[in-house]
C-alpha cells in the first residue's frame, strides 16, 4: 500500500495525499492554540525519564486489544474518530478528561484500575500506529525525489490531527539532531514548519482585517471588507520630497487632476516593475493626505494575500503601524525578535531566519512615527539576530542593509515623506481619493431612497467646498451622517452648504446621539447636558493644545500634558465614539485620535472661539494684547478675527488655512445658534462679520500669494459673503471681462472661479484674458492645475520662464502640453525652463518652443534637462529657431536614445533668418488677384490699396469675381506661418477664405465670415469692433480695440499658423502687437487673405503695407 494511503489504527484516514494544495481554513487556524513547547521540553519529558518503546510484538498488541475490547467502546471511538493524539501540548478535550477522571460510585478502586490498563494499552497501540504511518511519510518526503513540502497535501485534516502532527515533525527533527543528522533535520524543518507559519500567519491576519468599521473605531456593526472596499487610484510618479501644503490645498490640488488610468496602479501590483523599469522595486513608498484610505489600501493587499487572492509568490506578509512601534522606543529588539514579538506564529513555527523566504514588510503611517529615523548617523546594521533599537533596525532595514531580499512598504501622509532618503525608495506613489462617480456611487449606496440620494449629490454639486472635501471618502462619510440627520428631523429644511455649517452638525448629531443612546434622553431633549459639555470642553482643549505640537495621535503621556488621565479618555472614545477614537496596540496599548484631522481643526477652532468669547482671551497671541479700559466688545472681536486672519497669511504652506475658516464661520450668529447649549453667550454681531469681510478684500487687494487668496475667498465662503465671486462670474457670463481693468482681488476672484469650475480644466488659453506675462503670472495656479496651457503669442519673457519653471518642478501639477511657441524667450529663458524639465516631478509630455529665437546654447540646455528626466516628454517642437550644428546633433543623439520617451522631434525649418524678434519674421508679400475683385472696388498704388466706390468699374468678366458682395481675395495660398499688415479707413472686413466661397449673389454664403468657409475682423473708424465665422459674431473687448495712446493708428495685423489650426488678429501700437482675437481650428484646406467692405459705406479703404 502507498504511504499516503496507510491507515493509522484506531484513527480515521486523512482525506488528503501528500500530493494536493494547501491546507483549507479551520476554526482553530481562526482560534489558533498557544505556543506549544520547546523540542528541549519534549525531549526532557520524553527522553531523559521515559523513553519510548517502539519496539511491541504483534503478541502484545494482539492481547491489549483484546482485553480491551468490550470495556470502553465508547473511549475507542472518541479517541479514534474523532480527536487523534495531540502531541502539541495543549490540554486534551474536554469530553475526554471527564471520561477519564470519573468514576461511578459502586465501581471498586480494582475495577477501576483494570479499565485505566485497557484505556492506555489501547492508546499505546494508537500511538504506536501513529507514530510508524507518520514516520513513513516523513521518510518518503525527505527522499531526493519528493519535491513539495510535507504539509502541501492535508487539506482536510482537522485542527486536532493537524496539531499532532507538527508535534511530531518536532519530536522528529529533535531526535534526528540528537542522532547527529543534521541535513536530514534541517531538510524536513525546510519542508514543513515556513508552510505552517504561513498558514497560522494567514489565519491570523485574515482575523485581523477581514472586517473594517466605517469612519470609526468599536463603534456600530462590523463591515466585512470586501463589500465595501472601493478600489482607489494609486497613481505612480513623484518623488520623496515633502509636500508641506495644508491637506487641504492638496485636496483641492488632487481633486482638480483629470482621470488618467493609464497610470494607476493595482494595490495588489504595487511591487510590480513598470514597463521600461530595468531594475526590481524593492520599497515603495504611498503618499496621500489622511483619511484618503491608505490604512484601508495596506489591509486590502494583505487580506487578499491571506485568503489566497492575490500575490502567492509571497510567503509572509508582516503588516506594522507606526502606530504600534512607537510604544516600543525605549525597547531593543533583533529583527527575528521583533517579528516574533508581533506575529508570534513565526515564533511557534521556530523560524529565526527571513533570508530565505519571499516577505513583505508594512510600515502604516510614518507621518506618525515618534521614532528617531537619522539614516546620516545611524550605525550599519546586517545581522538580523542581533538587538538594537527599533529604529536602528527600521533604518537598516529602509537601507537594504538588513535583509535586503525583502520587500517592503511604506505609507505616509505627504509632510513627512522625506523622512526616507529618495535613494532608499524604488518607487513613490500617491493614492488619490473618490472620483466623481465614485462620490456619486458612494451616497446612492448610502441612500437606498433615490430621491433622496439625488437631492443630496445635487445638493454637494453645488456647494464646491463640500464637493472638493467629499475627495475623502471619510468626509463623504460625515457628510452622509449630518444630511441624514437633517433631513430625518427637519424635514425641508435647508441643508448645510459651508464646511463650518457641516461640522456644527456634526457635533450636535453626536451630542444628540449620547442624549438618547447613554443618558436615555428624549429627541426632544436639550442636546448638550453638564457632563457632556465638560467632556467637549476637554476634546476640544486636547485638539487644540495637540495641534500646535501637530500631533494627530495621542498616548498616554500626551493625555497628561491636556489634564486627561487614560481611563477619561476612554470614556470619551466610548460616548463620542464618531468623533474621539481609541485603538488598541499589541498587549492592549492604547492610542487615542480624532478621526480626521479636520475634526481636530474645527474642534481646535472651537475651544479658541469659545476660550475668547467666555474669557476675552486670545488663544492665537503668544504675548496677550492688554486690554484698555476704553477698548469696546465690538473692537476686541474686531481684533481678534483680523489677528486670526493675519497669524493664518504669515503661515508659509498654508497649515492655519482650515482652522481660520472654522473660525470665522463660527463667529456668524447663525452658526452659534446651533451650538445653543455648548455656547453659555454669544458673542458675535452683523457689524463685526461686515468689518472682518472687509479686511479680508482689504487683504486680498495686497497681492498675496495666489495660494493664500484662494484661502482667503474660502473665508469669505463660510462667512457667506460671495459679491466678490459673484462679480467677476457675471462678467465672464456677460462676456464684458476686462482684464485690463482688474484689480488684484478680482485677479484672485477670478483664479478662484476658474479652479473651482466644474468643468474639467482641461486646456487653458491664455488669449482668452490676456495675451500678457502679467495674465500669466496672475494666472499660474491654473497653469499648473490645467492639462495643457496655451501661451503662444503672449509677449512673455524670462520672468514668464522662471515662474513657470516652478510650475513644471511642482509635484501637484497636472501639465502635460505645453505651447509656448512665438514668444521671445531666447536662450537665456529657455535655460530657466530647463531647471523645471529636468525636475523629476516634471511630466510634461508635449513642449513647443518654435519660433522661440533659440540657439545651439539654448539647445545644450535642453538636451541636459531631457537627459535628467528623460521619461516623460514624448514630443518637442523647436522649428522655425537656430539650433545650429551641435545642437541638432545633441537632440537627434537623444531621439535615438532608449533611454528617451522622446519619439517626435521637429527641427525644421531652420536657420539664422528665424532669429527676428516678433512674429514679423514670418510676413509675407501679397499679391490682389484681380479675378476676383468686385465691381465697386477701385485698385490703386500699384494694386496695393483697395477703395470702395460708388462708380462701377469696369472690369472683364471672370467667374471668380464676387459680382454683388464689394470683395476681393489674394493670389496668395497660404501653407505653414504667414503674417501681414493693413491699414483701414472706414468700415471694412480683413479675412482669410478658402477658395471655394461663393461669388455670385449676395446671400450669406457669399459674405466673409457668414459661412463656415470664411474668417473675418470687422473694422470701423472706431476700431476693431468683432470677428465672424459661420454667422457668429463676437466682440472684442473694448480694451483690446481701442487705446489712448496716440501711437496707435488703424493698423492691425493677421497670423496664421496652417498646420497648428490658428489664425491670430492683432491691433499694432507702433511696434507693439495687441492681441484682438485668436481662432483655434483645423484648416482642411487651402486659405486666402480676403478684404471686404460694408455695404453703404463709399469711401472706405484698405492698404497692403
Amino acid at each position: 500500500m502507498d504511504q499516503c494511503e496507510d491507515r493509522e489504527e484506531g484513527v480515521p484516514p486523512s482525506k488528503s495525499t501528500l500530493c494536493g494544495e494547501h491546507e483549507s481554513q479551520t476554526k482553530a487556524q481562526r482560534n489558533p492554540p498557544g505556543p506549544p513547547p520547546s523540542s528541549v521540553s519534549l525531549q526532557s519529558d520524553w527522553s531523559a525519564d521515559r523513553p519510548i518503546n517502539f519496539k511491541v510484538s504483534a503478541a502484545e498488541r494482539g492481547q491489549r486489544s483484546q482485553s480491551a475490547g468490550s470495556s470502553c467502546p465508547s473511549v475507542r471511538s472518541d479517541w479514534s474518530k474523532d480527536d487523534p493524539p495531540d502531541f502539541s501540548g495543549e490540554p486534551g478535550p474536554t469530553r475526554v478528561d471527564q471520561q477519564s477522571s470519573e468514576v461511578p460510585s459502586g465501581q471498586s478502586a480494582q475495577q477501576h484500575q483494570t479499565q485505566l490498563d485497557s484505556i492506555f494499552m489501547l492508546l499505546e497501540d494508537n500511538i504506536i500506529t501513529f507514530v510508524k504511518n507518520e514516520l513513513k511519510k516523513i521518510q518518503k518526503v525527505l527522499s531526493p525525489d519528493y519535491p513539495e513540502c510535507l504539509e502541501s497535501q492535508r487539506e482536510d485534516d482537522d485542527v486536532e490531527r493537524r496539531s499532532s502532527r507538527q508535534a511530531f515533525v518536532k519530536i522528529t527533527v529533535d531526535f534526528l539532531r540528537r542522532m547527529k543528522e543534521e541535513e536530514l533535520a534541517d531538510r524536513l524543518y525546510c519542508k514543513h514548519f515556513p508552510t505552517v507559519c504561513q498558514r497560522n500567519l494567514k489565519s491570523a491576519l485574515k482575523k485581523k482585517f477581514q472586517c473594517v468599521f466605517e469612519g470609526i473605531a468599536r463603534a456600530g456593526n462590523p463591515t466585512l471588507l470586501n463589500q465595501i472596499y472601493t478600489e482607489l487610484y494609486i497613481t505612480e510618479g513623484g518623488t520623496a520630497g515633502v509636500n508641506d501644503e495644508h491637506e487641504v490645498r492638496q485636496i483641492e490640488t488632487a481633486s482638480r487632476k483629470p482621470d488618467r488610468p493609464e497610470t494607476t496602479i493595482r494595490q495588489e501590483d504595487i511591487f510590480k516593475a513598470s514597463p521600461g523599469r530595468d531594475q526590481p522595486i524593492r520599497t515603495v513608498l504611498t503618499k496621500g493626505v489622511a483619511g484618503i484610505g491608505k490604512t484601508v489600501l495596506t489591509q486590502k493587499y494583505t487580506l487578499d494575500w491571506a485568503e489566497d487572492k492575490a500575490n502567492q509568490d509571497i510567503q509572509l506578509i508582516f503588516p506594522f503601524t507606526f502606530r504600534e512601534l512607537n510604544v516600543l522606543k525605549e525597547e531593543k529588539f533583533s529583527l527575528v525578535e521583533l517579528v516574533h514579538h508581533f506575529f508570534t506564529e513565526t515564533k511557534e513555527a521556530g523560524i529565526c531566519s527571513f533570508e530565505d523566504f519571499q516577505v513583505v514588510f508594512i510600515f502604516d503611517g510614518l507621518d506618525e512615527c515618534r521614532l528617531p529615523l537619522d539614516f546620516h548617523k545611524t550605525t550599519i546594521l546586517t545581522d538580523p539576530r542581533k538587538s538594537t533599537s527599533v529604529d536602528v533596525l527600521l533604518i537598516n532595514l529602509i537601507r537594504g542593509k538588513l535583509l535586503p531580499s525583502a520587500h517592503l512598504w511604506i505609507t505616509t501622509r505627504p509632510a513627512a515623506a522625506n523622512q526616507i532618503p529618495p535613494d532608499c525608495v524604488g518607487m513613490v506613489t500617491e493614492v488619490r481619493g473618490f472620483t466623481d462617480p465614485q462620490k456619486e456611487e458612494y451616497f446612492r449606496k448610502r441612500f437606498r431612497d433615490e430621491e433622496q440620494a439625488s437631492r443630496i449629490i445635487s445638493h454637494i454639486e453645488t456647494s464646491r467646498s463640500l464637493h472638493i472635501m467629499c475627495h475623502i471618502p471619510v468626509f463623504c462619510w460625515i457628510t452622509a451622517t449630518v444630511l441624514e440627520d437633517v433631513l430625518e428631523t427637519r424635514e425641508g429644511g435647508q441643508l448645510p452648504k459651508t464646511l463650518t455649517e457641516m461640522y456644527i452638525h456634526f457635533l450636535v448629531v453626536q451630542a444628540k446621539v449620547k442624549k438618547v443612546k447613554y443618558d436615555g434622553g428624549a429627541e426632544t431633549d436639550p442636546h448638550w447636558s453638564p457632563e457632556s459639555r465638560k467632556m467637549m470642553e476637554s476634546l476640544e482643549k486636547l485638539a487644540f493644545d495637540q495641534l500646535q505640537k501637530g500631533n494627530l495621535i495621542f498616548y498616554e503621556s500626551d493625555l497628561k500634558q491636556c489634564g486627561i488621565n487614560i481611563s477619561t479618555a476612554s470614556v470619551y472614545s466610548g460616548v463620542f465614539t464618531q468623533i474621539f477614537k481609541e485603538e488598541r496596540g499589541l498587549y492592549q496599548d492604547k492610542v487615542f485620535c480624532f478621526i480626521h484631522l479636520s475634526v481636530q481643526e474645527f474642534l481646535a477652532a472651537l475651544h479658541v472661539h469659545l476660550t475668547f468669547i467666555n474669557s476675552g482671551l486670545n488663544l492665537l497671541e503668544e504675548k496677550q494684547k492688554t486690554s484698555q479700559k476704553s477698548e469696546t466688545r465690538e473692537s476686541a472681536d474686531k481684533h481678534f478675527y483680523q489677528s486670526a486672519v493675519n497669524k493664518a497669511l504669515q503661515s508659509p504652506n498654508g497649515h492655519l488655512d482650515l482652522f481660520l475658516r472654522f473660525l470665522l464661520g463660527l463667529s456668524l450668529q447663525t452658526n452659534q445658534t446651533l451650538l445653543r447649549g455648548l455656547m453659555s453667550q454669544t458673542g458675535s454681531i452683523s457689524g463685526i462679520t461686515l468689518a472682518t469681510v472687509q479686511y479680508i478684500k482689504e487683504k486680498l487687494s495686497e497681492n498675496l500669494s495666489a495660494e493664500k487668496s484662494i484661502s482667503l475667498l474660502h473665508c469669505l465662503n463660510e462667512l457667506n459673503d460671495r459679491s466678490l465671486v459673484e462679480e467677476i462670474q457675471q462678467s465672464l457670463r456677460s462676456g464684458s471681462l476686462s482684464t485690463d481693468k482688474l484689480s488684484p482681488a478680482q485677479w484672485s476672484a477670478l483664479v478662484f472661479i476658474l479652479l473651482l469650475s466644474e468643468k474639467d480644466l482641461d486646456v487653458l488659453d491664455l488669449k482668452k484674458y490676456s495675451a500678457s506675462e502679467e495674465a500669466l503670472l496672475r494666472l499660474l495656479p491654473v497653469v499648473k492645475a490645467s492639462n495643457k496651457a496655451l501661451l503662444s503669442g503672449c509677449n512673455l519673457s524670462e520672468r514668464s520662464c522662471d515662474a513657470l519653471s516652478s510650475v513644471l518642478g511642482s509635484q501637484s501639477s497636472s501639465l502635460k502640453e505645453l505651447d509656448l511657441s512665438n514668444n521671445d524667450l531666447q536662450d537665456s529663458g529657455v535655460k530657466l525652463l530647463s531647471a523645471g524639465l529636468k525636475s523629476s516631478q516634471c511630466s510634461v509630455e508635449t513642449l513647443s518652443l518654435s519660433g522661440c529665437l533659440i540657439t545651439e546654447e539654448g539647445c545644450t540646455s535642453l538636451a541636459s534637462a531631457l537627459s535628467s528626466n528623460p521619461s516623460h516628454l514624448r514630443e518637442l517642437d523647436l522649428s522655425y529657431n537656430h539650433p545650429g550644428d551641435s545642437g541638432m546633433k545633441l537632440l537627434s543623439a537623444g531621439l535615438k536614445d532608449p533611454g528617451w520617451r522622446l519619439d517626435t522631434l521637429r527641427v525644421e525649418p531652420a536657420g539664422v533668418r528665424w532669429l527676428r524678434p516678433g512674429l514679423r519674421k514670418y510676413s509675407c508679400q501679397l499679391t490682389i488677384d484681380t479675378n476676383t475683385v468686385n465691381t465697386k472696388l477701385q485698385l490703386s498704388d500699384n494694386n496695393r490699396k483697395v477703395t470702395y466706390m460708388w462708380e462701377v468699374k469696369s472690369y472683364p468678366d471672370h467667374p471668380d469675381r464676387f459680382d454683388v458682395r464689394p470683395q476681393l481675395l489674394c493670389r496668395n495660398g497660404l501653407t505653414g506661418r504667414c503674417y501681414w499688415e493693413v491699414k483701414w479707413r472706414g468700415s471694412v472686413d480683413i479675412s482669410v477664405s478658402y477658395r471655394r466661397i461663393r461669388r455670385k449673389g449676395g446671400g450669406d454664403d457669399c459674405w466673409f465670415g457668414r459661412s463656415d468657409q470664411s474668417w473675418s475682423l470687422i473694422c470701423s473708424d472706431d476700431g476693431p469692433q468683432s470677428v465672424w465665422h459661420n454667422n457668429r459674431e463676437t466682440y472684442i473687448s473694448s480694451s483690446s480695440s481701442s487705446s489712448s495712446s496716440s501711437s496707435v493708428s488703424n493698423r492691425v495685423a493677421v497670423y496664421v499658423d496652417c498646420p497648428a489650426g490658428t489664425l491670430s488678429f492683432y491691433r499694432v501700437s507702433s511696434d507693439t502687437l495687441i492681441h484682438l482675437h485668436t481662432f483655434n481650428t483645423t484648416f482642411t484646406q487651402t486659405l486666402y487673405p480676403g478684404f471686404g467692405f460694408t455695404l453703404w459705406s463709399p469711401g472706405s479703404s484698405v492698404s497692403l503695407c
